[in-house]
């Protein structure tokens, strides 16, 4: 079952698929937009990757607060996974993404990438760290859709 990863921000989508196996995640592209909620060309080509990856399920980064609480963002988040639902026909995971963004950073820059080339893939780089994440732990019937 192929898996696709997604680290949602204002004005970019850092996309993130698994191998046919489900073990590996690897980033793929990240979708840039103008505004944060011109969403049609962003959902557009998430579809066409689903598409070109035989996706089958979606995990989107949630969020959250660092006090577990939930802000805009999440809030953000949870409505467009709502539309990618809609729009998808296919189950879409809300998952932890705490911390993601800066563990991104870290890898790229312990890799030695220049700071202004970190910023083009960090988004995608977070998106595989999400998807990596729910394959090495599975989904516990507790978690998934936190609406």
């Amino acid at each position: 079952m192929r898996i696709m990863g997604l680290d949602f921000g204002t004005k970019t989508v850092g996309v993130a698929v698994c191998d046919p196996t489900g073990l590996i995640a690897q980033g793929v592209e990240t979708i840039t937009r103008r505004e944060d909620h011109m969403l049609r060309a962003t959902l557009r080509r998430i579809e066409e990757l689903i598409d070109e990856y035989q996706i089958e399920t979606i995990v989107l980064g949630y969020p959250k607060n660092m006090d577990d609480t939930i802000g805009e963002r999440a809030k953000s988040t949870e409505e467009f996974a709502r539309t990618l639902e809609r729009r998808t026909g296919l189950r879409v995971t809300l998952w932890d993404e705490r911390l993601t963004t800066v563990a991104a950073d870290e890898i790229l820059s312990e890799s030695g990438v220049p700071r202004p080339e970190r910023k083009k893939v960090i988004d995608k780089v977070a998106a595989g760290i999400i998807l990596q994440d729910y394959l090495d732990h599975g989904e516990p019937k507790t978690r998934g859709r936190q609406d």
